[in-house]
């Protein structure tokens, strides 16, 4: 018997291999769904939950799991839009802000957070272009006021000496430093873990939540799909169907063309920079506009990135990380860094493809860095709608304007949407968090569930060791994932659920325990 937990899991939001079986045995022939979602990312996770939360029937399926393709691989940053708006993208720009500002403050106030960013003004930066640097963080808060996030929740952009860049920086190079500007932004404690709490809150509002589906063929009344477990084949009929699957959309549905671009990052042991209490921007020479980023994870690990490089050819399930992308996030960072970093100091290194819909028409040159990030929603002659493009923080109007065409398009019986004021599996009030009884880094990442996953160590403390040494996920964590957050198997549980595989020695040293918490669900179960 599962020890007694202080605090109750959401009601109907535990996803598990025993309800994966049931619901999809029961979407067979005699059953029609409202809305079939196509991919489980974070724009299909979040438009099952926006068409569950209005009432209506919801299947969502995904070939592999969640969280599965480019919503894991993203710089984990929940950004206000001041990319967008140096580039003119006032309405990508405007639209970015309030995303952020409903995350942190109404949705998952848990999982996003403020997270201070220093631009370093080293040599390499002219004066010229830090004046335009600096009025850009003073317009990105204009958006946060124009978004109506709180001051609280996101203080203002200020001027940094060089001493108060060093105390925030201390890997910088001290030659030439005459100060720093300091931003802040939003931060997600993990992108897969915002999936996870989007299918477990649709999960909970009825929406059927299948991994392992693969969708074969779509139509406008349903699609074709096999079990990728046991290889059966069968159909899911639907009212209406939404092609989320990202990157893959143009593989179901004809007209539909994506432009893959790849961002890459890299993983870095953190004592290898020593402290950073804040994340780095850092100019990228020869471009004005853009940095590679330094991102501190407060797990013993520091994250380096991105880059920007179209994609051609097929699309694989996993990229890979090409040597030049990380010679050059290398050779960034040397220009900035008094501490050298060499190529055997990458100790994991992972990209992620951005579907990017391709409006530039053929022989297009376009570089994927300008092309607009803005999303789309289009309906196909056979009636299957399609959202592709944007990004991680707009995924919440993504998935509200998908299934407002829907709703439109096949005259379903729903209002309009909730999702802005719905807050996700864990969330609260940031004075509730700071009530609770666990461990500061189980309330980053599940909210007010964090004391039930902490109690689990009450009858058995070994659940509350660390999986792999030096990284602070414990074997109890596993166990919630595969009792209550769909895990079915270890890649399951150290690619997403946790990151442990970023790292591929300490997924390696990881295996056995995600084996055994996987064996313990079998048995409690049999």
């Amino acid at each position: 018997m599962s020890p007694a937990l202080p605090a109750p899991v959401a009601p109907g939001s535990s996803l598990s291999a025993a309800r994966r079986r049931r619901e999809l045995a029961d979407s067979g022939a005699d059953f029609v769904a409202d809305v079939l979602v196509i991919g489980l990312g974070a724009t299909g996770a979040g438009a099952a939950l926006d068409a569950a939360a209005r009432g209506l029937r919801v299947v969502a399926v995904d070939a592999h799991d969640l969280a599965f393709g480019t919503s894991r691989w993203s710089s984990k940053l929940i950004h206000g839009g001041l990319r967008y708006l140096a580039s003119g993208q006032l309405d990508v720009a405007h639209e970015s802000a309030v995303e952020r500002g409903v995350l942190m403050e109404r949705t998952a106030p848990h999982l996003v957070r403020a997270e201070p960013f220093v631009l370093p003004l080293t040599p390499m930066v002219s004066r010229a272009q830090a004046a335009l640097a600096w009025t850009g963080l003073r317009a990105g808060d204009t958006l946060r006021l124009a978004a109506r996030t709180a001051r609280a929740t996101l203080p203002a952009p200020r001027r940094l000496s060089a001493v108060e860049t060093r105390h925030l920086a201390p890997a910088l190079r001290t030659g030439g430093l005459r100060g720093g500007l300091l931003s802040w932004d939003g931060k997600v404690t993990d992108d897969a873990r915002l999936v996870t709490a989007l299918a477990r809150t649709a999960a909970a509002r009825g929406a059927r939540v299948l991994t392992r589906v693969r969708a074969l063929e779509l139509t406008g009344s349903g699609a074709r799909v096999r079990d990728e477990l046991t290889g059966e084949e069968g159909e899911i009929r639907a009212r209406a169907v939404l092609n989320a699957s990202g990157v893959w959309a143009g593989g179901l549905v004809d007209g539909i063309r994506v432009r893959p671009s790849r961002g890459t990052h890299l993983v870095l042991r953190a004592d290898r920079l020593g402290p950073l209490p804040a994340g780095l921007h850092i100019p990228i020479p020869g471009e004005s506009n853009r940095f590679v980023l330094v991102l501190p994870q407060g797990d013993g690990r520091v994250y380096v990135g991105l880059t920007d490089e179209p994609v051609d050819g097929g699309i694989p399930d996993v990229p890979e990380v090409p040597e030049a992308d990380i010679g050059f996030l290398l050779d960034v960072l040397g220009t900035a860094l008094d501490v050298p970093v060499h190529r055997d100091d990458v100790v994991g290194a992972f990209a992620g493809l951005r579907p990017l819909l391709d409006t530039s028409g053929p022989g297009g040159t376009t570089r994927t860095s300008d092309v607009s990030r803005k999303h789309a929603v289009l309906t196909s002659t056979e009636g299957v709608t399609t959202v592709v493009g944007g990004k991680l923080t707009t995924y919440r109007r993504m998935a509200q304007d998908a299934v407002d065409a829907v709703v439109r398009t096949h005259g379903l019986p729903a209002g309009p949407s909730t999702t802005a004021a719905l807050p996700l599996v864990g969330a609260a009030a940031p004075h509730t968090l700071a009530a609770l009884r666990a461990p500061h880094r189980l309330i980053q990442r599940y909210g007010t569930e964090a004391p039930a996953v902490h109690a689990l160590g009450d009858h058995d403390p070994r659940l509350r060791e660390p999986v792999v040494p030096g990284h602070p996920v414990t074997r109890a964590e596993l166990l919630w994932a595969v009792r209550h957050e769909g895990a079915l198997d270890a890649s399951d549980l150290l690619d997403r659920r946790t990151r442990i595989g970023l790292v591929p020695t300490d997924r390696a040293a990881a295996l056995e325990a995600a084996t055994a918490a996987l064996d313990e669900a079998v048995s409690e179960s049999s």
